[in-house]
């Protein structure tokens, strides 16, 4: 016989239907008020938490979506409990057609599947390995650098990163032209920026279609090396995934693993350029902190381990800070695949949702002075990024969460672990990057450092 509880039942709490777009709110036609989340992403989600809360309806491309701020919203989405919240959908709408089966857009066994495949890439050894190879190619890449009052960092970045790709990604693509390199980099940055495009079909002169071009030169790259990867083994992520299989004997297609090279090269330089870049200016703009960063590489070892990187404690600081204060994806993505409830309001089948991450990260209720670089924050002592677990996100959460983290990291520190070595930069204090939001954040003036190389300095090193 069942036992009864003695405490009354409390009265179900019925959801709220989402909240109508207040008149102000409903932007333009077709684009909504895509233009004003390009301009100050954060001042739209300030205006939208403040007018609606954490649940909010956001008028963009034609389409009415909702918006979730607040780590609690962002962590219904996130760790997706009841499996209501898709990748795929969403994604595949703004750069389904030139990111086509990457890991992200996969979702549910499919994307468990995959995703247990390519972990075997991304073990610890296989990290060592990788961290190792990193060390000559962010060397090779910093030697071109002019050493000059503003210098263009973010696209020096951005080539250096992509260089690092192709050397740990493709094993070095030996036959490959600078050309032909610079041609690659321009074919990713078109697929990215599909992200922004009004008209989504193959119509020349759009971003779509040169996003469909991008994709097409990047199909090409790949199944050129396919086959030579295939017949041997070597070190590099595209070989690693051409002969991983599970224990059931599960391994990749060949388009599997065009696919996923193609969203892994994107990620693996577009998100690290953005991350460094950030780093150099706020380490530009505070020399103290820069000056801490470097005493702490100079007492390391020239070409340090994945755990010696993982040492460099003030340089860790300094990153999860730079993080926090540009995330380099701002927002996911998902859709709605059947009725749910967040924060006590309805989500009906079929929406498009926008989780705003980069809003948590700026909350007063979960940081102290949110707008101010202080790497601290996320010292032992101060723990700031533990007051919520979706208080600091930049890498996602739940199933989805970035299988890459661990390498960019090492990346990240492996290249400002050089640059703090041989460089000394300095950024006007009054700076404020021109970030372009329209897909990942860049800065179009492309990010000016006075820079000079540390042996022309070394009276200002110890």
């Amino acid at each position: 016989m069942a036992v009864q509880s003695s405490r009354p039942s409390e009265p179900r709490q019925q959801p709220v239907p989402l909240a109508p777009s207040l008149p102000g709110d409903r932007g333009l036609p077709v684009v909504g008020r895509f233009f004003e989340y390009s301009r100050d992403p954060v001042g739209l989600m300030r205006h939208q938490w403040k007018a609606y809360g954490p649940v909010s309806p956001f008028r963009a491309l034609g389409r009415t979506r909702v918006m979730l701020l607040g780590p609690d919203a962002c962590e219904a989405a996130l760790r997706n409990k009841d499996k209501a919240f898709a990748n795929g959908p969403a994604w595949s709408q703004l750069v389904g057609p030139f990111f086509h089966r990457g890991l992200m857009l996969l979702d549910f066994e499919e994307h468990h599947a995959h995703r247990r495949i390519m972990q075997e890439a991304f073990t610890r050894d296989r990290l060592e390995a990788y961290t190792a190879r990193m060390h000559p190619a962010v060397e090779r890449g910093l030697e071109g650098w002019d050493t000059q009052a503003g210098f263009r960092a973010y696209p020096a970045l951005k080539q250096l990163t992509l260089d690092i790709a192709a050397d740990i990604f493709m094993g070095g693509a030996e036959d490959t032209s600078r050309e032909e390199m610079d041609r690659v980099n321009r074919a990713f940055i078109a697929c990215v920026q599909a992200a922004a495009g009004v008209v989504r079909a193959d119509v020349p002169f759009t971003r779509w279609g040169r996003a469909y071009r991008g994709r097409r030169v990047l199909e090409e790259f790949l199944r050129h090396y396919l086959p030579t990867k295939r017949a041997t083994r070597t070190d590099d992520i595209f070989s690693v995934l051409c002969h991983i299989e599970t224990e059931d004997g599960r391994r990749f297609s060949d388009d599997d693993v065009v696919n996923h090279m193609i969203f892994l090269l994107m990620a693996a330089h577009d998100t690290s350029t953005i991350t460094v870049s950030t780093i150099l200016q706020h380490l530009g703009q505070h020399p103290s902190w820069q000056q801490r960063c470097r005493e702490e590489s100079h007492a390391a070892v020239d070409r340090p381990s994945l755990g010696e990187l993982e040492g460099l404690e003030s340089l860790d600081l300094v990153m999860k800070e730079s993080l926090r204060l540009r995330a380099p994806v701002p927002t996911l993505v998902r859709r709605a695949v059947k009725d749910t409830v967040v924060e006590g309001v309805r989500i009906p089948e079929g929406a498009d949702v926008v989780v705003g991450v980069q809003f948590s990260h700026l909350m007063d209720e979960l940081w102290s002075d949110p707008t101010t670089f202080d790497p601290d924050r996320f010292s032992a002592e101060r723990r700031e990024g533990r007051s919520h677990r979706y208080a600091w996100a930049p890498f996602g959460g739940g199933v989805h969460k970035c299988i890459g983290l661990y390498f960019a990291g090492a990346e990240v520190k492996a290249i400002m672990h050089r640059l703090l070595r041989d460089f000394a930069w300095s950024v006007d204090p009054g700076y404020v990057a021109p970030l372009d939001f329209h897909s990942l954040p860049f800065p179009t003036d492309g990010q000016p450092v006075d820079l000079v190389r540390t042996r022309e300095t070394e009276r200002l090193v110890p």
